[in-house]
């Protein structure tokens, strides 16, 4: 059964840092892309990185420059290092694998 665990939000003021985790377990993670979502109050989830399996990248325009997504495949585990935060940013991030599983969801707030 595969189950994705995210970890590391927090709340941080604006212009702070934050690095989430999305740790992986019953399925071979190098073989899959892992993308980052996420979904703020009273708007539409949207797409913030992505990382495939050869470990090319990609990231919306919004966090270009200030998000980092990362892979470390020997702990089935993705990270996204998230700097310079914005109380945009705000939301809850949640992973997914192959575009088909979910994690729960770890909350970032940023205040200004």
């Amino acid at each position: 059964q595969v189950q994705l665990v995210e970890s590391g939000g927090g709340s941080v003021q604006a212009g702070g840092s934050l690095r989430l985790s999305c740790t992986v377990s019953g399925r071979i993670l190098g073989i899959s892309f892992i993308d980052w979502y996420r979904l703020a109050p009273g708007k539409v989830r949207e797409f913030v990185a992505g990382i495939n399996s050869g470990g090319d990248t990609n990231y919306a325009d919004s966090v270009k420059g200030r998000f980092t997504i990362s892979r470390r495949n020997a702990k089935n585990t993705v990270f996204l290092q998230m700097n310079s935060l914005r109380p945009e940013d705000t939301g809850m991030y949640y992973c997914r694998l192959s575009g088909v599983y979910w994690g729960q969801g770890t909350q970032v707030t940023v205040s200004s």
